[in-house]
């Protein structure tokens, strides 16, 4: 576990995490992560996720993430989320056309002393394309 925590203590620091994102309390997000986050294999800075934030909720200005799996074991964390929207500008390289969308995103994390260190995620881009393109026809 990571520095004590408990599984129940894991599971809130994520729904905290998700609740942050969905609220948009981008700035105490910080809190949350180190410094530097090794994201999909890659050392980044805490900002840059922060950034990234920014940029989805920028373009999809009602972009909700919903937990709808979350397993805890040791000091890692596995989540499925539901995340839906509608995209009022380019977002993930696609043009808004109105057309919502509903997809599903995995997500693992590996939490060091209290804050998210390692952090994976997969989302379903084929499904995501696929909602955003047909409607527009």
């Amino acid at each position: 576990m990571s520095a004590g925590m408990t599984s129940e203590e894991l599971r809130e620091l994520y729904r905290r995490y998700v609740e942050m994102a969905n609220t948009r309390d981008f700035d105490g997000m910080r809190e949350l992560l180190h410094d530097e986050v090794i994201l999909n294999g890659t050392p980044v800075a805490s900002d840059a996720i922060i950034t990234e934030f920014h940029k989805h909720t920028d373009a999809v200005p009602d972009i909700h993430w919903e937990i709808q799996e979350l397993l805890v074991d040791g000091g890692h964390i596995a989540a499925r989320a539901l995340d839906t929207g509608t995209p009022e500008q380019e977002w993930n390289g696609l043009a808004p056309t109105g057309a919502s969308f509903s997809f599903a995103e995995v997500a693992f994390y590996e939490v060091v002393d209290g804050r998210f260190k390692h952090m994976w995620y997969m989302m379903d881009v084929d499904s995501l394309r696929a909602q955003l393109t047909e409607q527009a026809r």
